[in-house]
């Protein structure tokens, strides 16, 4: 009997010790949890081509690193961000969205830069000779224009600031039919279903079924830069702000200028 009790004994003391040591980890100094290289980036759809691009370059270097990028409206992007979405990097069409985010403590302190410009133009559908410049919205041949919802849009506010310093805002309201964001007023003019719409430059370089009728001047908008930051939420900090580096650096700033960025 007390032969059993022994090698019962001896048989716990080994399971403790090898759990301790090995099958459970080290009770006194339990490993570190990994960091994910997995990164997120919320980024205006404007610049869906070149990140995209950008992405492939990158990852040539950094294999296991993996981006996702959530495309859509700047506003949206900020609600989603403010709602808890996990998201790493925000690069915004306008100041006014990342400002909201700052404002709310939720950008990595020290991580925000303005990384491209851009500008904005009008345009029609290829073979539509009507509009030449701005002031031919107020043509009534011209039936619809397509504008960013100035609500979430960038493109959208930048658009309705020229119209209203052109002083045809009055006179086209009634035609503007919103988007929910740049690329589908490029698709509204592409197709023909409008008339005219308001987009940014790199934007209407990426379609062949548009032309640029005429460009507002830099005085007629707020400028139109791109911040980016990293968030304070984001679960691998180093990695991001090391992307994000790599967005301001001489690889990826030929990309932008190669789709029609300015640096």
């Amino acid at each position: 009997m007390k032969k059993r009790q022994i090698i019962l004994f001896l048989s716990g003391l080994i399971l403790s010790l090898a759990f301790a040591l090995g099958f459970g980890g080290n009770v006194l100094n339990p490993p570190a949890v990994a960091q994910s290289n997995n990164l997120t980036v919320s980024a205006a759809i404007s610049l869906k081509d070149a990140l995209e691009e950008i992405k492939t370059q990158y990852q040539k270097s950094q294999p296991k690193v993996k981006l996702t990028y959530n495309f859509g409206s700047s506003g949206s992007l900020q609600q989603q961000i403010e709602q808890g979405a996990p998201v790493d990097i925000f690069i915004s069409a306008a100041a006014k969205q990342m400002d909201a985010l700052e404002q709310k403590q939720l950008l990595l302190s020290g991580t925000r830069k303005n990384l491209v410009s851009n500008s904005l133009v009008l345009i029609t559908p290829k073979n539509q000779q009507i509009v030449k410049k701005i002031s031919d919205l107020k043509d009534n041949q011209v039936k619809k224009i397509a504008l960013g919802d100035p609500s979430s849009v960038p493109a959208g506010q930048y658009g309705e600031q020229a119209l209203k310093f052109y002083n045809v805002y009055d006179a086209v309201k009634s035609k503007l039919v919103y988007a929910k964001d740049v690329r589908q007023v490029l698709t509204y003019v592409g197709t023909g279903n409008v008339d005219a719409g308001m987009v940014y430059a790199t934007d209407a370089m990426t379609s062949p079924q548009v032309r640029v009728a005429a460009t507002a001047s830099p005085q007629s908008h707020q400028p139109i830069n791109y911040p980016i930051a990293v968030l304070k939420d984001s679960k691998n900090q180093a990695a991001a702000k090391e992307f994000a580096q790599y967005l301001s650096g001489i690889q990826a700033q030929k990309v932008f200028k190669k789709y029609g960025f300015t640096i």
